[in-house]
Formats: structure tokens, C-alpha cells, sequence
């Protein structure tokens, strides 16, 4: 990870905390933060000059902080081609999709009214 983000690496978490490389770095090396799984699909690149935006939908199973990281998230990554032809993840975005809600009957009819 160190090799992927560039120095002024800034990522925000799909709870809207912003981290730098070294704030991601030490939740990795501390393993506050970690993903058992990452099953990737739905990748779509777009070039701009220099720069890839890379937007995707990942399942993942992890934790955060004690907590349980799982379920579906869509994700943006912005590469920068640095000199040498090497590219870095410059900002992250992830957005965490809420579980389908069952569908069957609803409680109430029209615009809330009690059946």
C-alpha cells in the first residue's frame, strides 16, 4: 500500500472520516483496519490526461475499529501517472450501499394512510 498511494494520498471512508496515507497506513499496520475479502466487479476506468478515475462496486468483509466491515460499497479511485510511467491513488471515496429492504405488503396505503 505504501508503493500505491501517492504522498498526498487523502481517502474518505464511506462513515465520511478524511485520512491521509499515513493515517491509512498506521490502521493497516495497527490492523484497526482489515479486509479478509474484496471481491471487486462493475470497474469502470475514464482517462483525463494524466489521471484515471476508476469507479467500482466491491463486496467486502472486514473490520474497522472493532467493528464489522461488510456489505456492498461503491468506490471511486483517482490514479495520478507520475514521471516514469508509474501510477499512484491520489483520493478515495467509498459509499456504503444500505441491504435491500424485503418487499412485500406495506403497513400503510396511500401516502402513509393505515390500511
Amino acid at each position: 500500500m505504501d508503493k500505491l498511494l501517492s504522498d498526498d494520498f487523502l481517502g474518505i471512508a464511506s462513515n465520511g472520516e478524511v485520512g491521509t496515507k499515513e493515517q491509512f497506513l498506521d490502521r493497516m499496520r495497527n490492523r484497526t483496519l482489515t479486509l479478509n475479502t474484496m471481491d471487486v466487479s462493475e470497474q469502470k476506468i475514464k482517462l483525463v490526461g494524466q489521471v484515471a478515475i476508476v469507479t467500482s462496486l466491491a463486496q467486502i468483509d472486514g473490520m474497522a475499529d472493532g467493528q464489522p466491515l461488510t456489505g456492498r460499497f461503491r468506490y471511486t479511485r483517482v490514479y495520478q501517472r507520475l514521471p516514469g510511467d508509474t501510477w499512484r491513488v491520489t483520493n478515495f471515496e467509498a459509499t456504503h450501499i444500505p441491504a435491500q429492504r424485503r418487499s412485500g405488503p406495506s403497513p400503510s396505503g396511500p401516502a402513509g394512510t393505515p390500511r
